[in-house]
Formats: structure tokens, C-alpha cells, sequence
């Protein structure tokens, strides 16, 4: 019950407050108004126990217990010319001798001077006094705990972000712990940080910006994972919706509450379609986010919200983790293929067959010029040793990669008396590349390409760079055999040359082969 005045005998214990109001909408910023709440105690404190009592009050306050004063909490009616003094949150004892079984009146004189319109008492506890005070400290050290692990995944994640920026998934998880462990440490400090009731609205607005951050990413995030029609204009009316319930006059409770409900309900809709889609993870995130609704139902709204918030965390997390699987498993079967690859590439360059005819060639030439001969079982040496230093690596110089192509032409003009040329335009001897890739197309073109009229053949390697991507174009000017322009198909050149692109650059690169009125062109572009 209250009124606005200031008697002292307001604090008696049979005071008649039957004409007072209960409650008032506002007071004058340098007015005393007065409460008075009647308790019952069922059970009086025994030997060696204290009661005590812990209130949530905007205002400075003194507090009497049956017209006793038990404490104060700041300069109640002198606020307008005092510094801000008391906490929000104060614990007072109360004598011994005043908890008597049966009924007394607590009467609270106060003053609002920051906050006239927030009358009211919020929070009343009495119980033992040491449990009131130790409490909330053992609540708030699991709490602080339980807010680390979220700390180091969030900085995890962010470094995971950061070692591959494509999955864009770890930032928003990331993001998201990082929240929960703000709004956790926000809800918790007031444990043992004094906070005057002047700045528990900045407070409560600190929750509502991480409430509307995590409102809209848990769902963001489901939707990345689950991605469903419409996506891009349902997500518009879904944030539309979170900052009206923000913007809203509500108290602060029922709008935290509704932004949770509004993310608990679009998040379920995103994961059913998943479920209804068969996507792999949505079942598990389905019933966590079951259980996290069915706690929120049968806790408190305090509880259940962290509660809640960690069990759709958990699944957020659960989902992440199947995507960096199957990425990794992707990535060790790519290295798998380009090592099972490169090794049927070396047993190319050496099978016999190769090998039986560079060393007719060779004898032959031995023959006629021993000296020629001598630099044919040079330049053989020099390629034998550059594809065994370099196939073991995933770049290399591209100044390399063009040194073992001049090689290999050296080699195949001993062997089939054909003239060839290199010729190259553009090159950034500072790029890197992988390994053998344009020394296959080389190969290819070698192998399915006859010599033009003056019995010679021609490739050129163009180097070119913009903003968005870097491209090889990889030529040949000769006869193309007809069979080969009309039905071409993938031999393993071609999956070398992909494996080791995807193995180097994931999906971030493009090939592509035609023919052209003098030979073939190829090009191979790598995406920034």
C-alpha cells in the first residue's frame, strides 16, 4: 500500500493504512511517498539464525521492520542535491527478536528522484540472511563459469573464421556465443557490482540490444543451414517484426520475452523444413529446440532463458560441427586423389613404354652424335630430378613449373625429331602455382596434337590478373587429330590437373578446354 507524504508514525506496525492506494502511477522527483507490506512469518528464525531481507526498489530508501529501522539504502528526499548513493539489489538484516511467528509490516520511506514514473517494489525476498548473501555469489561464479566456455568458443570460431573466411557459418556462431556470454556476464555482475537503481535501466537496455542480436542471429544461422524459398523476404519481415517488439513501450520483461518467443517460433519453422527436407542435423536441432521451449514453459523466465538459449546453442554448434566434418573429410579425400594422382602421373613419365622409346632414341643418337646424345641423357636427368623435387608440394614458383615444360621439349624433339617452341607472355614470376599442371597440358598437347606444315608445334602460356581472378591460357598451335575434336574425353591429365586445383584452392577456381582454328586453347582461372 501506498501514499505520499511523510509521517513517522507510518512505520508503526498498527498504524491503520486502510485509505491508502495501492499504488501509485507517479511522484514529483523531490517528493517522500511511503509503502507499507504486511508478511507473515510462518516459522520464527531459530537459535543462531537471521533473517534477512533483500528488495528490488527503484528510489533511496529507509526501511523499518514493525517501527524499527533495519537499514538504508541511499538519501531518500535529498537526492537533488546529493551524488547517487545505494545499490539496486541491498540485503538487510533483521533483529532476532522481530521475527517472531506471526504477522509484521515492513514501511519503506523513499524517494525517485531519477525515475518517478518506475514506482513500485519489484523484488521482495526474506530468508536466512547468510543464504540471501551467499547466493547469489554461488549462482554468479557457475554462471561466470558457464559464460567462459561460450568466451573461448566464440574466439575459437573466430579463428576459424579467419584460417577459412568461406564458411561464413563459424563468424555467426561465433557472434552468437560471444552474446550469450555478454548478456550472461550483464544479468550476473549485479552479484557483486553495486549498481544504483539510475543506472538499471542503461543496464537493462544492455540486455535488450544482446536479446535483439541473438533474437535474429539463432535464426539467421538455422537458415544458412537450412536454406528454404523465399528466404531473403521472410528474413526481412522477420527482422521488421524483432524491432518493433524492440521499439515497443513494453517493459523490459515481456519485450525479452517476446523476442525470445518470436525466435524460438521462427527458428522451429526453418528446422521443420529441414526436418521435412531430410537434412542431415536437423532432427537433433529439432528436439533441442523442443526441450529448450518446454523448459521455458515450466521455469522461470530468468532461468529458462539461459537455459533455453544453451540447448539451441548446443544445436547451433552440432550442426557446425557436421559442416567442418564433411569439409574436412572433402579435403582429405582431395589429398588423398591428388596423391593417388600424382603417383600414376610419375608412373607415366616413367613407365616402360616411355622409357623403351627414349631409349631407342637414345641409342640412336648415340650413335649418329654422341654429343647430341650426351645432351639428351642431360636434359632426361634434368626432368627426372625437377618431377621428383617437386611433386611432393602444392605450389611452386611458376618459373619452375615453365623451366620442367622447356625441359620435357628438349626431350620429345630428341625423341620424335619435331621441332617445338615455347613461348610465354605476361608471367608474374612471383605467382605460384601447383605443381605439373601446365606441364600436363603440355603433355596433352604433345600426345593428341600432329605438327603443322614446317613439322613444328608452338605453345604459348599467357598470364593474366584483375581484381576478381588470375588466369593461365595455355595454347597450342599444331594439327589437332579429328578424333580427337569430336569426341574428347577425361583421361587422368585432366583429373591431375583438378585435383591439385581443388586440393590448392578448393572450389575457388574454373577450366576450361576448346579447340581452336590452329590447335587448342586452354584456360585455367583462379578466383580471389
Amino acid at each position: 500500500m501506498y501514499q505520499i507524504g511523510d509521517q513517522q508514525e507510518w512505520t508503526l506496525k498498527d498504524f491503520n493504512d486502510s485509505d491508502w492506494k495501492k499504488g501509485l502511477k507517479k511522484v514529483s522527483k523531490d517528493q517522500i511517498f511511503w509503502s507499507r507490506t504486511k508478511v507473515h512469518i510462518l516459522k520464527g528464525s531459530k537459535p543462531l539464525q537471521q533473517y534477512g531481507l533483500q528488495l528490488e526498489v527503484y528510489g533511496a530508501y529507509e526501511v523499518f521492520w514493525d517501527g524499527v529501522l533495519i537499514g538504508k539504502n541511499g538519501n531518500p528526499g535529498q537526492e537533488v542535491n546529493l551524488p547517487p548513493e545505494g545499490e539496486l539489489w541491498p540485503t538487510f538484516h533483521i533483529p532476532s527478536h522481530l521475527t517472531k511467528q506471526g504477522e509484521h509490516v515492513i514501511a519503506l520511506r523513499l524517494s525517485n528522484y531519477y525515475y518517478p514514473d518506475h514506482i513500485g517494489i519489484y523484488q521482495m525476498k526474506i530468508a536466512d540472511y547468510d543464504a540471501l548473501l551467499t547466493h547469489q555469489m554461488i549462482e554468479s561464479s557457475y554462471m561466470h563459469l558457464f559464460a567462459g566456455a561460450f568466451l573461448i568458443a566464440s574466439f575459437y570460431f573466430l579463428f576459424l573464421f579467419f584460417s577459412d573466411k568461406k564458411v561464413f557459418a563459424t563468424l555467426i556462431f561465433s557472434i552468437t556465443c560471444f552474446l550469450f556470454f555478454a548478456l550472461i556476464m550483464v544479468e550476473f555482475t549485479k552479484a557483486y557490482i553495486p549498481i544504483h537503481y539510475e543506472m538499471h535501466v542503461v543496464r537493462l537496455k544492455i540486455i535488450g540490444f544482446l536479446m535483439l542480436g541473438i533474437s535474429f542471429l539463432i535464426p539467421f544461422y538455422f537458415s544458412m543451414e537450412f536454406p528454404f524459398p523465399k528466404r531473403k523476404a521472410l528474413f526481412f519481415i522477420y527482422t521488421i517484426i524483432l524491432l518493433y517488439i524492440f521499439l515497443s513501450r513494453h517493459v523490459f520483461e515481456l519485450k525479452a520475452n517476446n523476442m525470445s518467443l518470436s525466435m524460438w517460433i521462427f527458428s522451429f519453422g526453418i528446422v521443420i523444413y529441414g526436418v521435412n527436407k531430410k537434412i542431415k542435423g536437423a532432427n537433433l536441432v529439432f528436439l533441442a529446440l523442443f526441450l529448450s521451449a518446454l523448459i521455458s514453459f515450466i521455469t522461470p523466465f530468468d532461468k529458462s532463458l539461459f537455459v533455453g538459449f544453451t540447448l539451441v546453442l548446443l544445436g547451433m554448434f552440432y550442426l557446425l560441427s557436421l559442416r567442418i566434418k564433411e569439409q574436412r573429410l572433402a579435403y582429405e579425400n582431395s589429398l588423398v586423389q591428388s596423391t593417388r594422382l600424382r603417383l600414376e602421373l610419375l608412373k607415366k613419365n616413367i613407365q616402360p613404354h616411355f622409357l623403351m622409346n627414349t631409349l631407342t632414341s637414345l641409342i640412336d643418337w648415340i650413335e649418329e652424335s654422341p654429343k647430341k646424345g650426351v645432351l639428351f641423357i642431360e636434359a632426361l636427368a634434368k626432368e627426372f630430378d625437377l618431377l621428383n623435387r617437386i611433386e611432393s608440394k602444392t605450389l611452386i614458383p611458376i618459373t619452375e613449373e615453365i623451366t620442367l615444360c622447356r625441359t620435357h621439349l628438349e626431350i620429345m624433339e630428341y625423341r620424335k625429331e619435331i621441332r617445338y617452341s615455347w613461348e610465354e607472355e605476361g608471367i608474374d614470376i612471383r605467382e605460384k602455382i601447383p605443381p605439373g599442371i601446365i606441364h600436363t597440358l603440355l603433355e596433352n598437347g604433345i600426345t593428341h596434337s600432329l605438327p603443322m606444315e614446317d613439322n613444328s608445334i608452338t605453345f604459348k602460356l599467357i598470364y593474366e590478373a584483375n581484381a576478381n581472378y588470375k588466369s593461365y591460357t595455355f595454347l597450342t598451335y599444331a594439327t589437332l587429330l579429328k578424333q580427337e575434336v569430336q569426341h574428347q574425353k577425361e583421361g587422368t591429365g585432366l583429373k591431375y590437373i583438378k585435383a591439385r586445383l581443388t586440393e590448392s584452392y578448393h572450389e575457388n577456381w574454373e577450366l576450361s578446354s576448346e579447340p581452336i582454328t590452329h590447335g587448342w586453347k586452354n584456360i585455367i582461372k583462379i578466383y580471389s
